[in-house]
């Protein structure tokens, strides 16, 4: 092989090489993935408290106060939603969850036939605790919020009526119902400021019609007419 055969090899190796460089540097300059400044689809976990605490616990409002204006009619609808789970009847059997007969004051974890979870029996702290108006008000609004680790799965009801009622119905599931609490005391104070508050304003307000009537045009005959009585 001779020198100019030698140099054409050569030359060919080396411009393949160009030619190879050359498209890989157009393909890195067209096809280049950029990070964009600001991410598509970023997802922002949930802060737990104001300063890396614990996650604040939904706070049910007085049973006491709801419980004012409870239907009881209204919360046997809601119990619909009770019904795969407990039955409602006298001597009725136990289903997924206990029976529901005689619940209000009740012992928690105590209905006989029925094996409780051990949060729920813990809860229970040996009978000591009952499941009083506030107890039902708590777990109904957030089950296992209240009682961490229970079996019951069941989101909560989050309306404040619709609990109310429903345990104003779970109340009427006895042969003698447990009394109603009485409505907190700052409320009452706040129902007696208002009916004060109305009772001054209707005093202060003139009585419709309590302007002197204007002396009427006399009559005929030159004697005055009589004002007409007002209608109020």
């Amino acid at each position: 092989m001779d020198s100019f055969e030698l140099n054409k090899i050569v030359g060919a190796l080396l411009g393949t090489v160009f030619v190879v460089f050359s498209v890989t540097l157009v393909a890195d300059a067209l096809f280049a993935a950029h990070s964009p400044e600001t991410p598509g689809y970023a997802i922002e976990a949930a802060e737990e408290g104001g300063h890396g605490g614990p996650a604040v616990e939904e706070e049910a409002v007085s049973i006491a106060a709801l419980l004012q204006d409870a239907d009881p009619a209204k919360g046997e609808a809601v119990f619909r939603k009770c019904q795969a789970c407990h039955t409602p009847d006298k001597g009725g059997a136990n289903k997924v969850g206990p029976n529901l007969w005689g619940l209000v004051n009740r012992p928690i974890a105590s209905h006989e036939g029925f094996a409780y979870s051990a949060p729920m029996r813990e809860f229970a702290a040996g009978g000591q605790e009952v499941w009083d108006y506030e107890h039902l008000n708590g777990f109904l609004l957030n089950p296992k919020g209240y009682i961490k680790g229970t079996a019951m799965a069941f989101a909560g009801l989050k309306k404040d009526p619709e609990r109310a009622d429903l345990i104003a119905y779970l109340r009427t599931l006895a042969d003698s119902p447990a009394p109603l609490p009485e409505a907190p005391a700052a409320e009452t104070e706040s129902a007696a400021a208002a009916e004060g508050d109305a009772a001054t304003a209707n005093e202060a307000a003139p009585a419709t019609g309590s302007e002197p009537a204007e002396e009427a045009a006399p009559a005929d005959g030159g004697e005055a007419a009589p004002a007409e009585e007002s209608s109020n």
